[in-house]
């Protein structure tokens, strides 16, 4: 699920888009559930997990990346400057 780089760490995350609020939710196989309040239509969804993640872990939203699944659920998100351990701990995994 969260593999480290050599800048920071690249995660498996399944969105669910049109949620009630947006948090964290746990896992789901080898992926982190995001529920997003925002809904899938023009980059919403993608605007708000960048958020979401730039907030929980206090890094500015151009450290993290979607690489892969912009128009998919299933994503591949880098965020530069952190550690599996940081997001264990911001996410309460």
């Amino acid at each position: 699920m969260i593999k480290e780089t050599a800048d920071g760490v690249e995660l498996a995350v399944r969105v669910i888009p049109r949620a009630g609020r947006t948090g964290c939710s746990g896992l789901r196989g080898e992926s982190l559930v995001v529920r997003l309040a925002a809904p899938p239509v023009e980059g919403a969804a993608n605007d708000a997990l960048i958020d979401f993640f730039a907030r929980a872990l206090g890094v500015p939203r151009r450290a993290v990346r979607i690489l892969s699944g912009e128009r998919n659920r299933d994503k591949r998100v880098a965020i530069a400057g952190v550690t599996a351990g940081q997001i264990a701990s911001a996410l309460d995994l």
